[in-house]
């Protein structure tokens, strides 16, 4: 069966799984071994050694890459082991561009870790593809961008960036985490690879910890198995099964998200103690047009400024009932943090400052409880 003739609510059911040939069961089982049985010296069944290949984790890697309309996809123990084994397609002398609003996990990852490798990263603000171009070096190796980004909720062009990189020879990843396949599908907009954090919305119900790599570019899988292998920062078979397990309702809670996060932004932009709302959706976003263009939708992520400062809002953030006051976000349930001390706290107060990531800023992922719940815990909040 092509599954990229399929809708997407299909493949996420349905892609990458057969029924078990011995038992008929409908489930992908659950393949905890760690080595299999050859019937003579480098003769098997296509599998060796789990670290390399796994049943489960393969048939979670083909459903999951099905939805990107991506021919190879490799999961990982966390969204972070995905991004550093993505920055090993770099070596010594070679240099990164990143969003300049980068998740906090990600520069501290790139600006403590990655460029102790000596690898040189910039750090760009790319919602002005000039600004792109501009940075470019003769030793630019990978971009990696954030659309929208988190916690600014600025957009990258996608197209144009990934087609300045092809010019260039430089390989380019989006991180499609807040998005998920369902809003926004980076591949078909020419980009190289893309990334999610499988931990937040492809999971969906803040209970493991993973992530994702998916390209169309041979070139490249067949170096992110061999780098996968290696290193070892493959993911777990039994988070491969929930994660599997999940996508079968991405559809459904993407939609669900959204609508919440819409009426939710709309609520907050016209109340009076709030000063400032960031959602895609709204027409006040100043790339809401990019945003209608690149994304089939807006997501269920959204950042404002509350009106006053840090006391203003700790107090609004230590009385919500429903949003839970948390890090992560892509979960069923409402969740709501302070950037600057929670998320972000790894960046510098200078950079964050440049950034717009204020005392007063609260970042907020809408879940798909009833909506009149949500904006009643808000409201009361707010007070």
């Amino acid at each position: 069966m092509n599954w990229k003739e399929m809708s997407f609510e299909t493949k996420a059911i349905h892609a990458g799984q057969e029924p078990d040939p011995t038992t008929g069961a409908i489930m992908t089982p659950v393949y905890l071994s760690s080595t299999y049985v050859q019937s003579s010296p480098g003769v098997h069944k296509g599998y060796d050694y789990s670290r390399a290949d796994n049943p489960t984790r393969k048939a979670y890697e083909n459903c999951l890459a099905s939805l990107e309309n991506a021919d190879y996809g490799f999961a990982f123990a966390s969204g972070c082991a995905a991004s550093t084994t993505a920055a090993h397609l770099c070596r010594a002398g070679d240099h990164i561009i990143l969003s300049d609003d980068l998740y906090g996990g990600s520069h501290r990852l790139y600006s403590q870790i990655i460029q102790h490798n000596g690898i040189e990263i910039s750090l760009v603000d790319l919602s002005d593809v000039e600004n792109l171009k501009a940075a470019i070096k003769d030793n630019t190796k990978m971009l990696w961008l954030e659309t929208p980004t988190n916690p600014m909720m600025k957009l990258v062009d996608i197209k144009k960036s990934a087609a300045i990189c092809k010019e260039k020879n430089i390989i380019s990843v989006v991180d499609n985490t807040f998005m998920s396949p369902y809003f926004q599908k980076p591949l078909d907009l020419g980009a190289d690879i893309v990334m999610h954090s499988t931990t937040k919305y492809i999971n969906g119900h803040s209970d493991l910890v993973g992530g994702a790599l998916l390209t169309n570019n041979k070139e490249i899988a067949d170096k992110l198995y061999f780098l996968s292998k290696s290193m070892g920062t493959i993911q777990a078979t039994f988070d491969s099964f929930l994660c599997m397990r999940s996508i079968k309702t991405l559809a459904v809670r993407m939609k669900a998200h959204q609508e919440n996060a819409m009426q939710v932004a709309k609520y907050l932009e016209s109340h009076k103690n709030v000063e400032k709302v960031l959602y895609p959706g709204l027409e006040s976003h100043p790339q809401h047009k990019l945003a209608r263009e690149q994304m089939s939708g807006f997501g269920g992520m959204l950042s404002f400024y509350i009106k006053g400062g840090i006391s203003e809002a700790k107090s609004f953030l230590e009385k919500t009932k429903i949003f839970a006051l948390a890090e992560s976000l892509g979960g069923v349930e409402s969740l709501i943090e302070h950037p600057a001390i929670m998320t972000h706290a790894s960046i510098t107060a200078e950079q964050r400052a440049e950034l717009g990531i204020g005392d007063n800023f609260i970042r907020v992922s809408v879940g798909i409880e009833n909506i009149d719940d949500l904006i009643k815990d808000l409201e009361q909040a707010l007070q």
